[in-house]
């Protein structure tokens, strides 16, 4: 074994271990808005307990990393559905558009949906009769370029709102990523920076009331037209590192292995780890993970997936996957991926 080669590999692992172990601060937990963004995207990679920012090679990498879809040189439609805790649903659609020289291009869509729930009041804790809708949703354009026969970079710029009744926050926020392919091994290198943007601030007709400007005055104007001022709150930014490679590469097996560190504005650090068994020159595969190791009050358990790879007709592959993700407190996750690869 060459020991430069080994030595540059831990050196690598040993960077992303010191960036989780290093001091501790105040994580700001609970503190930033639009959360949803931090729901892992596609079932591969959850499967892989949300692994992937080396990998990235399908339409999901534009959530992962958008540099990794620069390396995608087919039409993908991806759709992917997640019954998350508490009745929420949450649905993600992208499109890859390839076009050789100029680089590859990518629509993505996210929404996350709670339902119809119905008004209560103090007057009223059972309910008004009247009833409301609430969620949250991100649309965004991608586009990454292969510099090098081993480089590329890409970027996700996106509209992100929430809203709840009649009111509602926006922002535009930017993703950036890199991978890069190493000639030791095979092992792959990815970068990628998330939900880099301005802060959100809650506005709309439920906030406006009316306010008596000076309740120490008798006769003066009681019901002046007013706005409650709500705070501004950050997006989750979120940096991640990975490492990826393969242990052994034959037409009937195929082992690949991920690891992510992960440093958020809103949590403190924490790493993934990840494997994916491919069988029978991939047609069928087998996934499993471990997500948010190292963190502190840590939630997340086991995820295990699969999936199977289905040539439907010439150059038109059809992909099925499955993720569960078990949790210590919260329900169970379970998660559905569509992939057509045109």
């Amino acid at each position: 074994m060459d020991m430069k080669k080994f030595g540059l590999v831990f050196l690598l692992l040993f960077s992303m271990l010191t960036v989780v172990l290093s001091a501790k601060t105040v994580t700001k937990t609970g503190t930033t808005a639009a959360k949803f963004l931090a729901i892992g995207i596609g079932s591969r990679a959850n499967g892989m307990g949300d692994a992937f920012t080396a990998l990235a090679d399908d339409g999901t990498a534009m959530y992962w990393n958008p540099a990794g879809i620069a390396h995608l040189d087919r039409m993908e439609i991806v759709s992917n559905y997640s019954q998350w805790i508490a009745d929420i649903n949450l649905m993600y659609f992208g499109l890859i558009l390839p076009f050789q020289q100029y680089g590859t291009f990518g629509i993505n869509a996210t929404h996350l949906a709670v339902g119809e729930m119905e008004v209560t009041t103090e007057a009223n804790p059972e309910g008004t009769g009247e009833f409301f809708n609430s969620g949250s949703y991100a649309v965004g354009l991608s586009y990454a370029k292969v510099l090098t026969d081993r480089f590329s970079i890409g970027g996700n710029l996106k509209y992100i709102n929430e809203y709840i009744m009649n009111s509602s926050a926006g922002s535009v926020a930017l993703d950036i990523g890199t991978l890069f392919f190493s000639p030791f091994w095979g092992i792959r290198f990815g970068a990628s920076i998330s939900n880099f943007g301005g802060k959100m601030r809650m506005t709309g007709e439920d906030l406006l009331v009316t306010k008596d400007i000076d309740e120490t005055k008798y006769g003066n104007n009681e019901s002046v037209n007013a706005y409650l001022a709500t705070d501004r709150f950050d997006l989750p930014l979120m940096l991640r590192v990975g490492l990826s490679g393969d242990i052994g590469n034959s037409k009937f097996v195929r082992t690949t292995w991920a690891i992510d560190a992960i440093h958020p504005n809103d949590n403190s650090e924490y790493v993934n780890l990840g494997l994916e068994i491919g069988l029978a020159n991939d047609l069928v595969v087998l996934r499993g993970g471990m997500k948010a190791l190292f963190m502190d009050y840590r939630d997340e358990n086991l995820s295990l997936g699969g999936g199977l790879n289905i040539p439907l007709a010439d150059h038109i592959k059809f992909h099925v996957d499955y993720a569960y993700q078990s949790y210590r407190y919260l329900d169970q996750v379970h998660k559905y991926t569509l992939r057509i690869v045109f």
